[in-house]
């Protein structure tokens, strides 16, 4: 039955009853309207946990019906700030115009058509021509993906493909993605350890540790790596370790493998991370914001390296929604507004906001790269209860894998000055009251 045959039906009644008072309909009809409101809340809960697989035992679990530029709204009209991106996924916020016109012209003109590769599809074609114009002249062709896990799983058969090697070397607190082979390559054996066997033939080497550039030989076939860690809780790469690691690469022909899924797409004050280095990578690996918030991955090399995967065998990779064209129109609209409003250049004076702001004697430290920082405390509990005092005060924010301990910020660039100092107001005052 209806909200509104509910209603009806209970006014009919009210009406026809022998006390009936004409002054008490208004009122009984918002007390109706308001109980049916927290019964569809709860039976939406209920649904959640009853019919959706969950990730955790803890889940935010707050229901949410729009989401606008840095804010979200929940069905009781409290708006939050979303401190995180969508995990680095709304760089450009939510819902901007561009985008949603994007996706709503495309998914007029068609959506899938065939298995990714087959036809020529415009929205993929013009995607990737605009995004290797922001790339060095060696990172020209793409391919497509889903995600980001899915990224990573295509360079690592691209390297051995190319390299005829299986050996690869990854990075402790590192994470790449959850699906197998990514999963093999996590740099955390708690994630790992329930699903093995995995992968062999890998290492997990210590990150900005000269260690790492000594086991590359003529037996890898890649090492992937993350600019700046970010599961790790913000950690860069130190300039010359990492060059050192290029040369390496270059001299035992091993392929090195940017992962930029979470710092792409100007999170660290530069469109890419790795422009900050003066090094190129011979594989690039993109997600998160690549889609404009719709979901699309990708891994970027030469025409030579990805031609590797055409035979030998054919359709060396293969995916069917892969490169969705509603989701590359949504990734080129979102890439031009974050490349015309030039975003970019606020990033680092917003950095130092976020700096000079957020001070207590209860943090620890601070490891921050542009728009994006991890705040860590003493302990998990601790940051745990500032992480709910945010989201009490209206702040959405959570914690990294690899380091629990640690608040994630990570707003969309498009903030204001005046909506970051708020940001940073609401984390002071939930660091006060987290006792």
């Amino acid at each position: 039955m209806s909200k509104y045959k509910i209603i009806n039906k209970s006014i009919h009644n009210l009406f026809t009853s022998t006390t009936f008072q004409p002054r008490c309909v208004f009122t009984f009809v918002l007390i109706m309207n308001s109980k049916y409101k927290r019964n569809q809340q709860f039976n939406n809960r209920q649904l959640f946990f009853s019919y959706l697989a969950q990730t955790s035992d803890a889940p935010i679990a707050l229901e949410m019906k729009k989401a606008e530029g840095i804010y979200i709204t929940d069905i009781n009209d409290k708006k939050y700030i979303d401190g995180i991106s969508g995990f680095s996924v709304n760089n450009i916020g939510h819902s901007h115009p561009d985008v949603v016109k994007a996706v709503q012209e495309q998914a007029a003109s068609y959506m899938h058509l065939i298995v990714y590769g087959e036809f020529i599809q415009s929205p993929q074609v013009a995607y990737a021509k605009l995004i290797t114009d922001q790339l060095p002249d060696s990172l020209n062709c793409v391919y497509f993906t889903n995600s980001g896990t899915e990224a990573t799983e295509g360079a690592m058969k691209l390297a051995k493909r190319a390299t005829n090697r299986n050996k690869i070397i990854s990075f402790k607190n590192a994470y790449h993605g959850s699906t197998q082979g990514s999963l093999s390559i996590m740099g955390d054996e708690y994630w790992r350890n329930a699903f093995r066997p995995l992968l062999p033939g890998i290492y997990h080497e210590e990150y900005n540790n000269y260690k790492a550039v000594a086991q590359i030989d003529e037996e890898t076939a890649c090492i992937i790596m993350e600019v700046v860690q970010a599961e790790a809780g913000i950690i860069p790469a130190n300039k010359e370790w990492l060059q050192a690691i290029r040369n390496k690469c270059t001299e035992t022909g091993t392929l090195l493998v940017f992962d930029e899924i979470q710092s792409g797409f100007g999170r660290t004050g530069s469109l890419w991370a790795f422009e900050q280095y003066n090094i190129i990578p011979d594989v690039l690996l993109l997600g998160k914001a690549l889609g404009g918030g719709m979901p699309l991955g990708a891994f970027i090399a030469s025409h030579t390296l990805m031609n590797k995967l055409t035979d030998n065998p054919v359709l060396g990779h293969i995916t069917t929604f892969g490169g969705h064209p509603v989701s590359c129109a949504a990734g080129k609209a979102g890439l031009e507004v974050l490349l015309k409003n030039n975003y970019l250049s606020k990033v680092k004076d917003h950095e130092k906001i976020l700096v000079e702001r957020i001070q207590h004697p209860s943090i620890k430290a601070k490891r921050h790269c542009g728009l994006w920082m991890a705040i860590e405390f003493d302990s998990f509990e601790t940051n745990q209860q500032v992480a709910k005092r945010c989201i009490e005060n209206g702040l959405i924010t959570d914690w990294f894998l690899f380091a629990p301990h640690c608040l994630r910020i990570a707003p969309p660039l498009t903030i204001t000055t005046e909506e970051l100092v708020i940001l940073c107001q609401i984390v002071i005052e939930s660091i006060e009251a987290k006792d």
